[in-house]
C-alpha cells in the first residue's frame, strides 16, 4: 500500500466521550478512508479532565497526570485503529492528534487570548513509532486568532462545490458553522452549545452521559421565557470571528439561567436545550450572506432524532454529511489528519478570515518517534 499519504486523525471533543481514530488516504481521486476506532475515555480519565476545566479545581500535578494518561490512550486508539485496519506502521505518515482543550479563552477586551490542549504527543509518538503532529490552535492565537474553529480549512478542501453554497454544521459540545461558497470563499465561526449542555442536564437528572435520540427532550416541552433568557446571552448577537467552549456554556451558566425558574420540570428543561441549540444554529445560518442553498450537519449532534427534526424545520434541505460520503462522527478525524498532511507538506492549515489571525499559517508541532 502507498504511504506516502496516508495519515491518521485522533479526535476527543468537548463531550469527552471517546477518542475517535480514523485512517485517511489522500490522493488524486480525493480522500479514501482506511479504517476508522473508537477509544472510550474511561470515567476517572474524564473526571479528571473536567475538573482541569473549571478554574478553581485545577492543579499542576493534575494537568501533569492527565496530559501523561491521555498520551497513553491516544496511543491505545491509534493503535486499536492500525490493527483493526491491517495496515503497517511504516505505512502511517503522521498521526494528526488534536488534543483535548480543557481551557479556551477567546482574546477579547482586557483578555489575553489562549487555548490549552492535553494529551502528550511524545508519549503518542514513541509508543506508536509514527510521527505526530500536534498543538494546531496556538500558532493562530500567536498570529492574533481565535484559535478556533479550524474545520472550516478541511471543510472548504474536502466538500466544496462549483454549483452551490453549502452549509457545513458540526455540533459536538459546541456547534460551529461554515459556508463554503461556490465562489471559492469559505467563512465560519461558533454558534454556542451543542451537545454540552444537554449531556450536563442529561447526566444530572436521568444518569446517561447524553439524551439518546433525544428522546428525553421529545417528552418535554421548550419553556419559551427561559429559552428566550438564555438567547439573550451576549455571545449569540456577537460578530465573528467568534469561538467559545465550556468556559463559558457550563452547569454555573445553566444554573444562573434556571435560577428564575425554580418550578420547571427538568424534561422540559431538557427540551428548551435542545431548542436553543437549534435556533443558535438556525438562525446563525439564515443570516449568512450569501445564502445557503444546502445544509449537511457532522458531529455528535447529527445522531440526535429530535434535534435533527427541530433543526429540519426551519432548514429543509438539512442532511448528514454521510450525504457528501464522510460519516458526522468522523469528520472532526478526517480534519485533523488533513491538517497533519499540510504540515508536514508545509501548507497553511487555518483561515485567516474565520479565525481572525494576521495570516494564513502552517499549524502544529512535529513531535518524532
Amino acid at each position: 500500500m502507498d504511504s506516502d499519504n496516508i495519515y491518521i486523525g485522533l479526535m476527543s471533543g468537548t463531550s469527552i466521550d471517546a477518542v475517535d481514530a480514523v485512517a485517511v488516504k489522500f490522493n488524486t481521486r480525493g480522500i479514501e478512508q482506511i479504517g476508522c476506532y473508537s477509544q472510550a475515555i474511561p470515567e476517572d480519565l474524564k473526571q479528571q479532565i473536567l475538573h482541569l476545566c473549571q478554574a478553581p479545581t485545577d492543579s499542576v500535578q493534575l494537568l501533569a497526570e492527565t496530559d501523561h494518561r491521555l498520551g497513553k490512550l491516544y496511543a491505545q486508539a491509534t493503535l486499536g485503529l492500525i490493527a483493526n485496519a491491517q495496515l503497517e506502521t511504516s505505512a502511517i505518515s503522521a498521526i494528526g492528534c488534536h488534543g483535548q482543550t480543557i481551557r479556551h479563552c477567546a482574546p477579547s477586551d482586557g483578555n489575553i487570548g489562549f487555548s490549552l490542549q492535553i494529551g502528550d504527543a511524545n508519549i503518542l509518538a514513541v509508543e506508536t513509532g509514527i510521527p505526530v503532529v500536534a498543538d494546531f490552535r496556538r500558532k493562530d492565537m500567536a498570529l492574533g486568532g481565535q484559535g478556533a474553529p479550524l474545520v472550516p480549512a478541511f471543510h472548504q478542501y474536502a466538500f466544496a462545490s462549483t454549483n452551490a453554497n453549502r452549509v457545513i454544521v458540526n455540533i459536538g459540545g459546541i456547534s460551529n458553522i461554515s459556508l463554503v461558497a461556490s465562489n471559492g470563499d469559505c467563512i465560519g465561526f461558533d454558534t454556542g452549545p451543542g451537545n454540552l449542555l444537554m449531556d450536563l442536564w442529561s447526566q444530572t437528572h436521568i444518569g446517561t452521559h447524553y439524551d439518546h435520540n433525544g428522546d428525553w427532550a421529545a417528552s418535554g416541552e421548550p419553556y419559551q421565557p427561559l429559552l428566550q433568557q438564555m438567547k439573550g446571552c451576549e455571545f449569540f448577537t456577537k460578530p465573528a470571528p467568534k469561538s467559545t467552549g465550556r468556559e463559558l456554556f457550563n452547569h454555573s451558566w445553566l444554573n444562573t439561567q434556571l435560577a428564575e425558574f425554580p418550578n420547571l420540570e427538568p424534561q422540559d428543561i431538557q427540551a428548551t436545550l435542545l431548542s436553543l441549540t437549534a435556533e443558535t444554529i438556525c438562525e446563525a445560518i439564515l443570516n449568512l450572506d450569501p445564502s445557503a442553498d444546502e445544509v449537511y450537519v457532522c458531529g455528535g449532534g447529527a445522531y440526535n432524532s429530535q434535534l435533527m427534526a427541530k433543526l429540519s424545520e426551519q432548514l429543509p434541505s438539512l442532511k448528514s454529511t454521510d450525504s457528501l460520503g464522510i460519516a458526522p462522527n468522523l469528520v472532526e478525524g478526517f480534519a485533523f489528519a488533513w491538517l497533519a498532511k499540510q504540515r508536514l507538506d508545509n501548507q497553511p492549515g487555518n483561515l485567516a478570515k474565520v479565525t481572525g489571525a494576521k495570516r494564513q499559517t502552517v499549524l502544529g508541532g512535529l513531535y518524532l518517534p
